[in-house]
């Protein structure tokens, strides 16, 4: 009903003009070489009437009288006010501006002018973040800024993806980068944002941006500035799109008669009768399409207003979201529904406030489809089940695959027990809220009192039904609360006096972590009429469980901008943090970054070269830290446990099974090198910058002899180094009647481990799919962080049968003979957008991409390979299997004998291009046809991921199924809800 009345009262909107009565001005826009200019923007001043300029730089418009002004626009010219005293016509040049130069950046507490920027600072506008629709601004970050990596964990909708900014710094801690929403520094990506609530971006990437963080910075900080009010008449922003989903690759799974042929074949080599007869192979025809079952058409929609106004005192801006996408997995989905308000009132020449809230409910409905075993999960069930039978009996009741055939798996459960027979849903609330007080005592002194709250409370409800295989029954349910108060407090001077400009800050920040959490479960149950939401009916009653934890931040900050002829500029910060994480004596980390930048175009040795607009050098040195562990690590814990004695239970405590150690901070230091150039006009502006980035002190989890009464502790084991080069290139190509800009960025991450305790390797995560149990990864010196460790192989023997290098000759194959077989991380990562104007049409292009990447396609292990159990497999395998003939086949002999390890087998290229979205839009020229009360509108049409260049065979090379904030185990796809591509119809206008 919501989504209804919104889509009305939009409708109503849009479909209801008023045509004005008034003076009309026309005339020509030109530049100061007299050619025209279109697209400038001509707005009568204090009034929402507003137009723009068409091919020839003409415009026309009604003004309410003859006292009106007109203000004219453009991007990269200076802007001009002009009365209409009484004339019909008037034509007006505009002069060139230094090109955005101005513009004021945001960083961390405070903002800079763009042409004072010292240090590595990327800015993505709301538009870009808002181009297509998706679930979360990380999301759309892919491929706006260089040196940020996002990987997508899982196509599902709503799921977390993962930022790297620069790299990966730690083995323990996370590696996301710090979010930071209109000054509140957030646990996590902040999910309660709709992405057209965001004005901009800011990326802060080297320590001397980040350094003012301190031990929150070392994974670079992403600062989110919300919308807000603006003097002026209030206006209206609505956009409403309509979306459709549907699964961007089909696997190429062998039919029914190439299934049937297939394991006739198997069964032949393995000396037992045929599995199928002729007949049944040639009544089995395509069979049927499990893909097909699961996957669907899922519809997707965002709707969102925002209304902003007010005057030189107070300005206001509210907004309010609905976001629904429906999965390509059917039962799974997300919805989110948010409002959001800010208000910013000047009491006096000396005191103002501000305030901003957010409130946001979610709900996520899951397919949990990571991992499995032949066929015993969603999508490996999807991808194994037998094209030879379907979902249902003759009678209507499921079939069970497990039994279907005697020699088949016997764990393979049909895909529809997941879909129809269980439910795990995620309702959530988010707040975030912040206000301030600013007290000038003298024009050039602010005092600032900052409070703010964010909190998350979840609820998860999960219930496998009694028509599931062999259910009786099953429920759990949980409940997590986490809560984080804020209080800052800065005093900033800013004076410029001759040709010294200063601007100093200093604080004290302080932020403590609350984290509850309850849970129950049970297991049969009479009936599924209560779902989840009776654990009280349980035949079995699990043990319940509980959780607290409580950590705090306290900070002190300090940062001085110096700049001098508006040439040479100085940053200069420190930071000092006191983590309740740590022991004493080490309780405190002290982070301090300094940054210099020449802006050589100011020389006048170089200001006679007309064609340089604006050329700086930067460097810059910081560094930063990590907390890294979780609260209570570095102490000794109690855990619970149950014993009997008799015929009593009873409740004890012990030590935990983890050694308290005396832990050092994390700590990054980075050195940057920069430069930043316009030329012609600032038509065409690079980026660039050179790091070195090092992390000492690595912390990780370390194995002990069981003598000791320990298993495991933690201790500073290593560093790491990340060093690379990143180039981001702008160009206004054409600007006359058709405009063309062009962006462009790339990254190269050169990520080493340079030291380990003692020298010894570091072995990741075990997997065990059965048919393979083993690590993937490893970390060892001079290796890139998570590095794919296994076996390589070395053809087949004479029977088909796979051979393995025998790495150091002993005449054995054993864990002696693995090696490094492949690298998860990027050579570059780049990103590249195209946007055409002409005559009100706008087609715009994005594409983006990873290259020289590895993925361990652990999905592959049971489907190419396990031939023993039925399993389907792809259509390559029965295609290019070992024969007497084919000895040099794709995959061996198809035989229940055949075995496997870990090897390069399953390493595949990861390289990617993807053209993430395509936009083909025309501006309706409502200004231009007398229409007053709506200022402008746009029909757009888009598509987002229909086109990926890669060699990956599985369903999608940007996948993460392992990943997270996990810095190890990235580049594993182990049957991972796969990638949409979406067709999207939209609208947006201003009232």
């Amino acid at each position: 009903m919501k989504k209804l009345i919104l889509s009305l009262l939009f409708f109503v909107a849009v479909q209801t003009p008023v045509f004005s009565q008034g003076v009309t001005v026309s005339g020509k826009v030109t530049d100061s070489g007299s050619e025209p200019l279109p697209g400038v923007t001509v707005t009568v001043a204090g009034s929402t009437v507003r137009t723009s300029t068409d091919a020839a730089g003409n415009y026309s418009i009604l003004v309410p009288s003859e006292g009106a002004t007109l203000v004219f626009t453009y991007i990269g010219f200076v802007p001009k006010t002009i009365p209409t005293r009484g004339q019909s016509t008037i034509n007006v040049q505009l002069e060139t501006d230094s090109r955005q130069l101005d513009e004021l950046v945001v960083v961390g507490y405070g903002t800079v002018r763009k042409s004072d920027l010292t240090g590595s600072v990327s800015q993505v506008k709301g538009a870009e973040i808002n181009a297509f629709p998706s679930s979360s601004l990380v999301q759309a970050l892919s491929g706006r800024a260089s040196g940020v990596q996002v990987k997508q964990n899982t196509g599902a909708p709503g799921a977390p993806a993962s930022i790297r900014i620069r790299g990966t710094n730690s083995i323990q801690g996370s590696n996301e980068p710090l979010y930071v929403v209109d000054g509140f520094p957030m646990g996590s990506a902040p999910a309660l944002l709709n992405n057209s609530d965001i004005e901009s971006i800011e990326i802060l990437k080297d320590a001397s941006a980040t350094a003012i963080y301190g031990s929150r910075g070392a994974n670079g900080v992403i600062l989110v500035t919300t919308k807000k009010g603006k003097a002026g008449r209030t206006t209206v922003d609505i956009e409403s799109t309509f979306s459709i989903q549907q699964l961007r690759k089909k696997l190429e799974l062998m039919n029914a008669t190439e299934y049937a042929t297939f394991y006739n074949r198997v069964a032949a080599n393995d000396n037992f009768p045929a599995r199928f007869t002729q007949a049944e192979i040639d009544a089995a025809g395509e069979g049927f399409d499990w893909q097909d079952f699961t996957f669907r058409n899922a519809p997707m929609q965002n709707h969102n207003i925002t209304i902003g106004g007010g005057n030189e005192k107070t300005k206001f801006s509210v907004g309010g979201s609905v976001f629904n996408q429906d999965g390509i997995i059917k039962s799974s989905g997300y919805d989110r529904y948010s409002v959001r308000a800010s208000i910013a009132h000047t009491l006096s020449d000396k005191f103002s406030v501000d305030y901003n809230v957010t409130l946001s409910r979610l709900r996520r409905d899951d397919q949990p489809s990571n991992g499995g075993d032949r066929g015993n999960s969603l999508i490996s069930g999807t991808v194994a089940a037998y094209p030879t039978v379907t979902p249902f009996n003759p009678d209507g009741s499921y079939r069970i695959l497990s039994t279907a055939y005697s020699w088949g798996s016997n764990s393979i459960v049909s895909p529809i027990n997941y879909l129809n027979e269980t439910t795990n849903i995620t309702r959530s609330n988010r707040i975030l809220a912040n206000a301030s007080v600013v007290y000038k005592p003298i024009p050039e002194l602010a005092i600032r009192i900052m409070g703010g709250i964010e909190n998350a409370d979840d609820r998860f409800d999960g219930y496998t039904t009694l028509k599931y295989l062999a259910s009786p029954g099953r429920e759990s349910v949980s409940s997590d609360e986490s809560l984080s108060l804020l209080n800052e407090n800065t005093i900033t001077y800013s004076k410029s006096f001759n040709k010294h400009s200063l601007t100093a800050v200093g604080g004290f920040t302080f932020q403590n972590f609350t984290n509850t959490s309850i849970s129950g479960s049970g297991t049969g149950f009479l009936t599924d009429v209560t779902e989840s939401y009776n654990l009280g009916a349980a035949e079995t009653p699990g043990i319940p469980q509980s959780d607290y934890s409580l950590s705090a931040v306290t900070s002190y900050l300090s940062r001085v901008n110096y700049g001098f002829n508006n040439k040479y500029l100085l940053t200069l910060s420190m930071r000092a943090d006191g983590s309740s994480r740590y022991t004493e004596g080490n309780k405190w980390g002290y982070f301090p970054s300094g940054a210099l930048a020449w802006r050589i175009s100011e020389e006048e040795f170089i200001k006679n070269a007309e064609w340089i607009s604006d050329l700086k050098l930067r460097t810059g040195w910081g560094r930063t830290g990590s907390q890294a562990i979780s609260p209570y690590t570095t102490l000794n814990q109690l855990t619970s446990g149950k014993t009997v004695f008799g015929d009593a239970l009873y409740t004890t405590f012990a030590p935990g099974t983890r050694l308290p150690g005396d832990l050092r901070w994390e700590t990054t230091e980075t050195l940057d090198f920069g430069i930043d150039a316009g030329i012609f006009n600032n038509r065409l502006r690079l980026t660039g910058d050179y790091y070195i980035k090092n992390t000492t002190d690595l912390l990780n989890t370390v194995s002990l002899p069981s003598s000791l009464g320990f298993t495991n502790t933690i201790q500073n084991i290593g560093s790491i180094r990340n060093q690379g080069f990143e180039l981001s290139v702008d160009a206004n190509v054409f600007n006359k009647s058709f405009q063309w800009d062009v962006s462009g960025n790339i990254a190269f991450n050169k990520n080493t481990v340079t030291k380990l305790y003692g020298g010894k390797d570091v072995l990741g995560s075990s997997y065990n799919i059965t048919l393979v149990n083993d690590v993937v990864n490893i970390l060892r010196e001079g290796e890139p962080l998570g590095a794919f460790f296994g076996y390589t192989e070395n053809g087949y023997d004479a029977n088909g049968k796979i051979q393995y290098v025998d790495t150091n000759n002993d005449g054995l194959i054993n864990s002696f003979d693995k090696t490094i077989i492949g690298d998860p991380n990027p050579d570059f990562i780049f990103g590249l957008s195209s946007s055409m104007e002409y005559k009100g049409f706008n087609l715009s292009m994005f594409f983006q991409g990873s290259v020289g990447n590895d993925l361990m396609n652990l999905s592959a292990v049971n489907y190419t390979l396990d031939y023993g159990y039925g399993l389907n497999m792809p259509r390559e395998v029965f295609l290019n299997h070992w024969t007497p003939q084919n000895v040099s086949s794709k995959y061996p002999v198809p035989s229940r004998t055949v075995s496997s390890l870990v090897s390069n087998r399953f390493v595949e290229n990861g390289t990617y291009v993807r053209l993430r979205d395509i936009q083909l839009g025309y501006t309706i020229p409502f200004s231009k046809w007398g229409v007053r009360g709506i200022n402008s509108a746009q029909l757009f049409v888009s598509g987002q991921n229909l086109l990926t260049i890669t060699d990956y065979s599985w369903w999608d090379p940007d996948v993460n199924s392992k990943g997270g904030s996990n810095s190890v185990n990235q580049g594993i796809d182990h049957h991972t809800y796969p990638t949409a591509k979406t067709y999207t119809i939209g609208i947006r206008a201003g009232l």
